[in-house]
């Protein structure tokens, strides 16, 4: 493989310092060799990065375009500069050491004109992504599809009223198992952003529900099929972009699970800022999971509390953190 040039230069690996440090980039609390109850830091909270978030979010909001600049975001073919784009994530994976990483299948590859082209840019993508994660020892923690962000998925997808959306979708999460599976994938996630309903006039609850559940079944046989032995996971919402998204909460999700048969297969991945967005702490969501054998994953991020949508903030709330993290250790941690 070409060794790409440094992206982050002047930068190495992010140390632990300990808390007296005055480097500005150095870690002050986060030492992942300390151990705790016989585990490790590193083992214990397992640390991933979001790609969407770290290396596709433009800073763009509904009332004016993107603002972040990223210097290796130029060219002409898009495959050419998804790969550059991933040189300059795996470069930071490694200096800020971060054992894991997570994607959506329309983060790393750029969407073609038909589904054909959109699978063969994936491929093109995952391939290059092996070769970094066999140089650098960094996993991946999970893959998904994004079945939200193409208009194509603005009825929804496993729930869309038109069969054709639907058949897409599932086509679409074929191809994402297959690159969660080759690249040791070791979870898979369901975000149902557009799985819900913005009026009740219109909408068929149960007919949508069956549909929905149908979908996951399929992707439980596939993966079955093909040999994927990782967990599969629910991340629940209320809202946003529907007004309200069938995987409500950890509640709502355990009795859709379970009412269909479902909850053999799945775990859930918690967000803070989904739980605040339902009305509960962040620890609620997680004890609630957990009393129900179904705690897999969680996104420890953050949200305004005077803001009502959900902003994906860094979480700095020293209480919310501890309570969450006793709760996990509470409940023989996360093993996702």
């Amino acid at each position: 493989m070409k060794k790409s040039p440094e992206h982050f230069r002047g930068i190495g690996r992010i140390p632990y310092e300990g808390p007296r440090s005055g480097t500005a980039l150095a870690f002050k609390h986060y030492d992942p060799t300390e151990r705790i109850d016989g585990v490790t830091l590193k083992e214990h909270l397992r640390f991933s990065i979001a790609y969407w978030h770290a290396f596709r979010g433009t800073g763009s909001d509904p009332f004016g375009p993107g603002t972040i600049v990223r210097p290796w975001e130029s060219g002409k073919d898009p495959v050419s500069i998804a790969k550059v784009r991933m040189d300059a994530a795996f470069e930071f994976f490694t200096k800020i050491e971060s054992p894991f990483w997570c994607f959506h299948d329309r983060d790393i590859a750029p969407e073609g004109r038909t589904l054909a082209e959109s699978n063969k840019n994936l491929d093109k993508i995952v391939a290059h992504a092996k070769q970094l994660q066999k140089a650098t020892g960094v996993k991946l923690l999970w893959g998904t599809a994004n079945l939200f962000s193409n208009p194509r998925y603005m009825c929804g997808a496993a729930t869309n009223p038109d069969a054709h959306v639907f058949a897409y979708a599932a086509a679409q999460v074929k191809k994402a198992l297959e690159a969660t599976l080759e690249l040791g994938g070791e979870n898979y996630v369901f975000w149902g952003g557009r799985e819900g309903y913005e009026t009740l006039l219109n909408t068929n609850l149960k007919r949508e529900q069956d549909h929905l559940a149908r979908f996951m079944h399929l992707a439980v046989d596939y993966a079955k099929s093909i040999g994927f032995k990782g967990q599969f996971l629910i991340e629940p919402k209320p809202k946003e972009p529907t007004k309200h998204q069938y995987d409500f909460d950890v509640a709502s999700g355990i009795a859709f699970l379970r009412t269909y048969g479902l909850e053999k297969h799945f775990k859930f991945n918690i967000e803070t800022n989904h739980a605040t967005l339902a009305g509960h702490s962040f620890q609620h969501e997680i004890e609630v999971a957990a009393s129900a054998g179904m705690l897999g994953s969680i996104d420890a991020n953050a949200g305004d509390q005077l803001l009502g949508w959900d902003t994906d903030q860094f979480n700095t709330d020293v209480r919310e953190l501890t309570l969450a993290m006793v709760s996990i250790l509470k409940a023989g941690g996360l093993g996702t």
